[in-house]
């Protein structure tokens, strides 16, 4: 007896004949690619505040072994960013491919489909077209932004799955020198002393492996979702991932200053972490007040730890994938929802529109497409054990091109044979299916030399607008200068808007006038700016916006704003 059963008409079985899928265009650049498709499955894996500290992206010191094998097999973008550097505004925009200024959510409290427009979702799209579409942890944001149902049942063939020890999350399971228990942000903890003796990742990967035994079973097209908690806040995970750091390795951040000319409305206060009991004890002063140095290694060791915890998981469901025989039909997405600084420019947690918090690790496995086709009962994924494995996969293929997490959805649904969602219209509040990303598996098979090529100067002020891609990033403020509610203002607080542009070689802010009663940015009203270099300052440190004219950049952001 089945265990689920769809909410929606079975999709017919998978034939076993493919179906070839070529010829791709890209403004004045033409090459063709071939690649067998049949209706995959989907495999979406997002984690929660995860940067690309990863040895696939260069990392010499975390063990990953299990992702970077997903990379050796994967086109990998090392220029990825999310839309809004915090989760909720984040996981929305890019499930239904439209910006934060579409979906009009900044913070945690509102539904888009009652706040905005009744807009389609990525797995609602993939439902109607007969996918079961199945959701395990943390996919969308719980609570009023998903309607405390993560959009079930519109975007869900059967209920979300929540771990049941994600409530104990916040709870004090942190361990002191003392024998106490605290709500600490640095937690390795022994699992079998946890509530239910588990923690919710380990929760999150049995489900997702149990629905993956019951589709095989079924023998019926899935897009499963599987979104993990850690690194996220608390840096809670098994104690025993800490031999594989040890602290005399662990170095501060390459620039743990606060830049002297960071305008004060871009500053992160990380006012979560100061509430964490370990932070708090430390008395530290709001809001520049940097951390101690030893605590600062305990955060960065600890986030690598949580890191590698994360690897395991993702290895433990990758090799379940190879298990029920689905590694050859199943695409694989590997993202999070934004990246975190770990002490770069005295700031820690996300919430601002830097590279450290925006930008993200993004790979696709296509079998037949960035793999040779793969037989049936080949493995694909073994599982590899990080306390063991040394070895460093390289990316089967890897991207320098400037993408968007706002262009999953019409990518995916592109390498699944789907009909690609049209373009939004300039105002698509009431457009229920179409999107503000564009498909970015053109870029699969564009080569670095053509990406090198295509580079734009950033100081060009007469660049041609469609030289080569941009990604958009925004985050709220309700001031111009630190508050307590400065990482996370709620909708009726936010005064100031800062719009943040992304090229292949610089970053561009500006911060304007905002009201939010009518969602509207005032560019006649800027209160700052910031233009940062990748050639000659790649951390983001010298803010060099008064030594510049501004007219290209002006421009581009004004031309995203209307489009």
């Amino acid at each position: 007896m089945l265990l689920i059963q769809p909410h929606s008409p079975p999709a017919r079985a998978a034939r076993s004949l493919p179906a070839a899928l070529c010829l791709v265009e890209l403004k004045s650049i033409y090459f063709q690619f071939c690649f067998f498709i049949d209706g995959m499955n989907v495999l979406f894996i997002v984690v929660d505040d995860l940067r690309p500290l990863l040895g696939c992206y260069g990392d010499k010191l975390v063990k990953s072994p299990n992702i970077d094998q997903l990379a050796s097999r994967s086109i990998v973008f090392s220029n990825a960013y999310a839309q809004q550097a915090v989760c909720a505004p984040s996981r929305v925009s890019f499930l239904t491919g439209r910006r934060p200024d579409t979906t009009r959510l900044y913070d945690f409290y509102s539904y888009w489909r009652v706040h905005a427009g009744n807009y389609s979702t990525m797995p609602q799209y993939f439902k109607d077209n007969g996918y079961m579409t199945l959701s395990v942890g943390k996919v969308f944001h719980p609570g009023v932004s998903s309607n405390y149902s993560d959009d079930y049942p519109y975007s869900w063939s059967i209920p979300p799955f929540h771990p049941s020890a994600e409530k104990y999350e916040n709870d004090k399971t942190c361990r002191g020198k003392d024998g106490k228990l605290y709500a600490n942000l640095v937690c390795p903890v022994d699992v079998t002393k946890m509530p239910g003796g588990t923690l919710p990742d380990i929760q999150s990967t049995e489900e997702a492996i149990r629905l993956l035994n019951v589709m095989k079973i079924n023998r019926q097209k899935f897009f499963l979702a599987v979104g993990y908690h850690k690194p996220h806040i608390p840096l809670r995970y098994p104690q025993e991932f800490l031999k594989l750091y040890p602290l005399e390795n662990i170095t501060l951040a390459p620039d743990p200053w606060v830049p002297r000319n960071l305008p004060p409305v871009a500053y992160n206060p990380w006012t979560d972490i100061r509430q964490r009991d370990d932070v708090e004890a430390l008395n530290v002063s709001f809001p520049y007040g940097p951390l101690p140095d030893d605590f600062q290694r305990q955060i960065r060791q600890s986030y690598y730890a949580a890191v590698s915890y994360l690897d395991v998981q993702v290895g433990l469901l990758l090799n379940a994938l190879d298990n029920v025989g689905l590694s050859n039909n199943t695409i694989v997405v590997f993202t999070a929802d934004h990246g975190w600084s770990l002490g770069e420019h005295g700031e820690w947690a996300k919430y601002s529109n830097f590279d450290v918090a925006t930008r993200v690790p993004l790979m696709f496995y296509v079998p037949g497409m960035t793999t040779s086709p793969v037989s049936q009962g080949t493995r694909v994924f073994p599982y590899l054990d990080p306390f063991s494995h040394n070895g460093i996969s390289a990316p089967q293929g890897q991207s320098k091109k400037v993408v968007e997490l706002v262009s999953l959805f019409p990518t995916l649904a592109e390498l699944a044979g789907l009909q690609v969602p049209p373009v939004c219209p300039e105002a698509s509040f009431g457009v229920v299916l179409c999107t503000e990303g564009t498909s970015i598996v053109p870029y699969f098979n564009v080569s670095e030399e053509e990406v090198e090529e295509g580079k734009g100067r950033c100081d060009d002020t007469d660049r041609s607008f469609h030289e080569e891609p941009v990604a958009f990033s925004q985050y709220p403020r309700p001031a111009d200068t630190p508050q307590w509610n400065s990482d996370k203002p709620k909708l009726k607080d936010i005064r100031i808007m800062g719009y943040s542009m992304r090229t292949i070689d610089c970053r561009y802010t500006l911060w304007v006038q905002f009201d939010p009663n009518n969602f509207s940015a005032n560019f006649d009203d800027i209160h700052a700016g910031e233009l940062y270099m990748m050639e000659t300052d790649p951390n983001q440190d010298y803010n060099i916006y008064n030594n510049i004219s501004h007219g290209w950049f002006f421009k581009k952001i004004l031309g995203f704003l209307k489009h």
